[in-house]
């Protein structure tokens, strides 16, 4: 990722404006600098040479206060807006990888590692906080200050200011060669922790199951041989940071040292002046300080700009053109001839399929695994889009709808509907927040929710049962009251007398709406007005 990647000016407009105030500052403080290098050696000069006392000075060493002020004020409010810019941006890049996310949909979810996302989207995202508070603020002060800091010098000593132009261009020369190793080192390092931070959130998911098979602890041993691997590439970074600091300071202070020796001998030889000598061997060291800055800052920001990067890939994937069109989720759904493909295997997911799904009926969706039941609903939501044929609502193309205001029609119940940390009935009312009470213990009723509502669940349902999980979930499509309802197994887990009782209570929640109910139960498909079989896919071998 270049220093100011144009991504970062596109996704977060809050650094456009951090970066004209970061140049306001830095002319400031160039300005300072000057003042502050002038009147230094106009006072030192004065005193030793001229003897003047505190009286004559007063006045130069008020205006020497008022640029040291300046300087150190600049410098804090600098750094105040960097921590705010800061905040902004990482707020902003959260919020828009969150939404692309969100419209990527399912199908690109399912090939990704979640574990690597929440890393992301969290401490990596977090990571930004060096980049903008110390990094790209020095970057813009490296873009002006050592030049203007030159000119000033050349025109006083145009020797020393020579010298200060040849050795410059060293330090960011340096700086290039060892961004290369860095740069790899840094990938390496953020490779370690998202695999560790996907594989420790595998193991606390699943640690139930490890445990009754008396697997746990050898995934202790895998965690700590994963952290292990993330120390050791962690180190390998702070090993190059350390030497590269080294590197360049020590340039720095040979190419400062180079000026001090030719103004002192020629300071001794009489072909320059007390001031002048002076002033160049302050400004001298003012030169390179951006540049050392810059160089000591880039390895506390390299962490941010390769999470920065991975960010930018995820919000660079095209996401298929959404239309403008708003449909009526009530009216007649007709699949003409959908062909989706699989990325998994040679044959189609779904191939050629036709179906005609009426208003306010119950259409029940049959086959074996992999016949596409689930990639149908799919592609009713518009998760999936048709790679031939087209799905037409009330005679208008699904393709060419606004597919946010579609979904808004729909109720949907997956085949692993998730659950959050909190009660039942907050994980119920989620989709509808303002709902009331009693429409909550309502559809809680219908979907024969068993456990009271007061009770606190974990993540993921933690605390309940299979059966119990999805009756919640169904009760929360339930409750949104959509004229589209989509149901992938709704009674998978559920005992046979808690299923005969949702037979005597889902026709009353179905009236009314579109259902389509994907199931391999017969008990259900007796709620059903017409029932379509998929055939079962080819399987390449």
């Amino acid at each position: 990722m270049p220093a100011v990647d144009p991504r970062l000016l596109r996704y977060a407009k809050a650094t456009r404006v951090f970066l004209a105030l970061s140049v306001l500052i830095g002319a400031g403080q160039a300005v300072a600098i000057l003042a502050q290098a002038w009147l230094l050696a106009t006072i030192i000069t004065d005193a030793f040479l001229h003897g003047a006392g505190l009286d004559d000075l007063s006045g130069q060493l008020a205006l020497l206060a008022i640029a040291l002020a300046g300087r150190a004020l600049l410098a804090w409010v600098a750094e105040v807006i960097a921590h705010h810019a800061s905040a902004a941006v990482k707020s902003e890049l959260r919020m828009r990888l969150l939404h692309q996310v969100v419209r990527l949909g399912p199908r690109w979810l399912t090939g990704e590692r979640s574990g690597e996302l929440t890393t992301l989207a969290t401490r990596g995202i977090d990571a930004l906080d060096d980049y903008f508070a110390r990094y790209l603020p020095q970057l813009v002060l490296v873009c002006f200050v050592p030049l203007i800091v030159a000119g000033r010098m050349f025109a006083a000593d145009w020797l020393s200011a020579t010298i200060v132009l040849v050795t410059l261009p060293l330090i960011p020369l340096f700086m290039i060669l060892v961004g290369l190793t860095t740069k790899q080192l840094m990938a390496r390092q953020w490779a370690s922790l998202q695999l560790l931070a996907h594989h420790f959130l595998d193991v606390l998911s699943g640690l139930g199951t490890l445990k009754s098979f008396g697997r746990s602890r050898v995934q202790v041993a895998t965690v700590e041989k994963l952290a292990a691997k993330q120390r050791k590439a962690t180190l390998a970074s702070l090993r190059i940071a350390f030497l590269s600091s080294l590197v360049l300071e020590l340039l720095a202070t040979l190419s400062v040292a180079l000026v001090a020796v030719s103004v002192g001998l020629r300071l001794v030889d009489g072909r320059l002046d007390l001031q002048t000598a002076l002033l160049v061997l302050i400004l001298a060291p003012e030169a390179y300080l951006p540049l050392r800055l810059l160089g000591a800052h880039y390895h506390a920001s390299a962490e941010g700009l390769g999470a920065a990067e991975q960010v930018f890939t995820v919000l660079d994937r095209e996401i298929p053109a959404t239309g403008t069109a708003l449909l009526k989720a009530n009216r007649t759904i007709e699949l003409e001839h959908v062909m989706v493909a699989s990325p998994d295997r040679d044959s189609p997911a779904l191939d050629g399929l036709c179906l005609t799904i009426p208003p306010g009926r119950v259409t029940g969706v049959v086959g074996p695994s992999g016949s596409g039941k689930s990639t149908l609903l799919a592609v009713l939501l518009g998760f999936t889009r048709p790679d031939a044929g087209q799905v037409v609502v009330d005679g208008i193309d699904l393709a060419t709808a606004d597919l946010d205001d579609w979904r808004s029609q729909i109720a949907w119940l997956g085949q692993d509907p998730m659950l959050f940390a909190g009660t039942v009935f907050e994980n119920i009312r989620l989709g509808r927040p303002a709902a009331a009470e009693f429409a909550v213990r309502r559809a809680a009723g219908a979907a024969r929710v068993d456990v009271p509502l007061e009770q606190v669940i974990g993540e993921r349902g933690n605390g309940l049962s299979a059966g119990q999980r999805r009756r919640v979930a169904l009760a929360r499509a339930l409750l949104l009251d959509a004229p589209l309802l989509l149901l992938d197994e709704p009674t998978e887990g559920v005992d046979p007398d808690t299923e005969g009782e949702l037979l005597n209570t889902l026709p009353a929640a179905f009236a009314g709406r579109t259902v389509v109910l994907v199931t391999h139960r017969p008990a259900l498909l007796g709620l059903c007005d017409q029932v379509v079989e998929l055939a079962p896919a080819a399987v390449a071998v």
